[in-house]
């Protein structure tokens, strides 16, 4: 079984099993944290769809860590005009891992 959720503006396909690296979540490592924006269940040959979500249907996940990705360098340049700026930034994310698919 299959489930499209969606969280922090970005749409993920996940199954049981699944790990997946989400914008920040406001819970500590090991606690539960639920979707209930689940847009599609695929299940075999069944498809079902919601407008825009599925009614009843939770995804449940399991928070691994919390972390920081690596730092990405902005830099900014203008020829001729001595102007350079450079300025670094890491995006917080959670690791999850996805644990059951309710319908």
């Amino acid at each position: 079984m299959h489930a499209v959720i969606e969280t922090g503006g970005k749409q993920y396909r996940v199954e049981e099993g699944t790990v997946l690296f989400i914008e920040k979540l406001e819970a500590e490592a090991g606690n539960e944290v639920k979707f209930d924006r689940v847009l599609a269940i695929i299940n075999g040959e069944t498809t079902n769809f919601g407008t825009p979500t599925v009614a009843g249907a939770v995804v449940t996940a399991e928070v691994v860590k919390n972390g920081r990705a690596k730092k990405v360098i902005v830099y900014k340049m203008k020829p001729k005009k001595n102007y350079r700026r450079k300025q670094g930034h890491r995006q917080p994310y959670t690791q999850v891992k996805i644990s059951k698919i309710t319908v």
